[in-house]
C-alpha cells in the first residue's frame, strides 16, 4: 500500500493533495532537464504517448483533442474574423493544429518560453508536432509576459495553451497577465486561458476567473472533460473586450460535413453550449448572482 507499482507513472503533486493518476508505462521514450522543467515522455499502455512536465500530465495520444479542440474553438467561433491568432504556451503544438484547421484564421503566432518541449513534440509527438509545421504558424522562442507587451492592439484572438500555476507557468494567472492579454488585443477582441478544476482547486479558479473579469468587460467559465486530468475535467476563462460578446453562443457554425474534414472529435456548436453550464457549486463560487 505504500509503495507505487513498478512500470507505472503516478502523478503525485501537493497542488492536488490525496489524489493520483497512473498510467502504465511499456517504455521510456525520452527523459531530460530544460532550463525551466522537467520533461518526460512515455509509451503507455492504454492511452498511446503522454507528456509531463515537472511531474504533471500535459497530455495523452488518447484524449488530447477534447482540451485543444475546446481551448481553441470557444474563443475563435465567438470572434467574427479571428484572422490573426497568438498562441501563448502550447509548445508540444496541439492548440496550433486546432487553430490552423479554422478556415478564417490567417496567421498564428506561438510563443514558447521552453524550445526543448517543442523539440521533444515535434519529434516524438508528430499527431501533435505537426502542427508546429504548418505554414500558418510563426514560432517565437521566449517568455509570453515579455512579448504581450511589445506587440500591443495586433491579436484578435489570444490563447493561453498553459501548464498548471506551479514553475514556469505560475505568473500566467496573475492579473497582470490578463492585462497584458488585453493591451495586446485589437478591439473586440478574445482571450482563452487554461483555468485548472473547480472539483480539486475551486479557489484557484475562483481567483483566475476574478483575474479575468476584473480586466474585461464580459468573462466566462467553460469546462471540458479530459479523462487523464485531475478530476477529468478542466476549465477555461474567456474574456472579450467588447462589451456585447456573448462567449456562450458560437458566431460560427460548422457543418457536419465541416466538422468532419476538419477532423473534429470533440468540439461542435452544441458542445460550445454545453460547456458554459455549469454546477451549482460553481456558479455560486464564480458569482452568487448567478443562483
Amino acid at each position: 500500500m505504500d509503495a507505487m507499482k513498478r512500470g507505472w507513472f503516478s502523478e503525485i503533486n501537493n497542488f492536488w493533495p490525496g489524489v493520483a493518476l497512473s498510467l502504465k508505462v511499456n517504455e521510456i521514450l525520452y527523459i531530460g532537464r530544460s532550463n525551466f522543467q522537467d520533461i518526460l515522455l512515455v509509451q503507455t499502455q492504454s492511452h498511446g504517448r503522454a507528456l509531463m512536465l515537472d511531474g504533471i500530465i500535459q497530455c495523452t495520444q488518447r484524449d488530447e483533442f477534447s482540451y485543444h479542440e475546446m481551448i481553441s474553438y470557444l474563443p475563435l467561433c465567438c470572434h467574427p474574423n479571428p484572422a490573426n491568432v497568438l498562441i501563448i504556451g502550447g509548445g508540444d503544438g496541439g492548440t496550433a493544429r486546432e487553430v490552423a484547421k479554422h478556415p478564417d484564421v490567417q496567421q498564428i503566432t506561438l510563443v514558447e518560453i521552453d524550445e526543448m518541449v517543442i523539440n521533444v513534440s515535434k519529434e516524438y509527438m508528430p499527431f501533435l508536432g505537426s502542427g508546429l509545421n504548418n505554414p500558418k504558424v510563426k514560432i517565437s522562442i521566449g517568455d509570453g509576459f515579455k512579448f504581450l507587451k511589445s506587440h500591443p492592439g495586433e491579436y484578435d484572438v489570444i490563447i493561453t495553451d498553459s501548464s498548471d500555476p506551479i514553475g514556469p507557468a505560475e505568473h500566467l494567472f496573475e492579473q497582470s497577465y490578463y492585462q497584458l492579454l488585453k493591451t495586446a488585443l485589437k478591439p473586440g477582441g478574445i482571450i482563452c486561458s487554461q483555468a485548472g478544476t473547480a472539483w480539486q482547486n475551486v479557489h484557484q479558479v475562483h481567483n483566475t476567473f476574478l483575474h479575468c473579469k476584473s480586466v474585461f468587460p464580459v468573462a466566462a467559465y467553460a469546462v471540458t472533460t479530459v479523462p487523464t486530468y485531475p478530476t477529468g475535467q478542466i476549465g477555461f476563462v474567456l474574456g472579450s473586450s467588447d462589451s456585447q460578446t456573448d462567449l456562450t453562443t458560437p458566431l460560427k457554425i460548422f457543418s457536419e460535413e465541416e466538422l468532419n474534414r476538419m477532423e473534429m472529435k470533440y468540439y461542435d456548436d452544441k458542445i460550445h453550449r454545453a460547456a458554459f453550464v455549469l454546477p451549482r457549486f460553481v456558479k455560486k463560487e464564480l458569482n452568487d448572482d448567478l443562483i
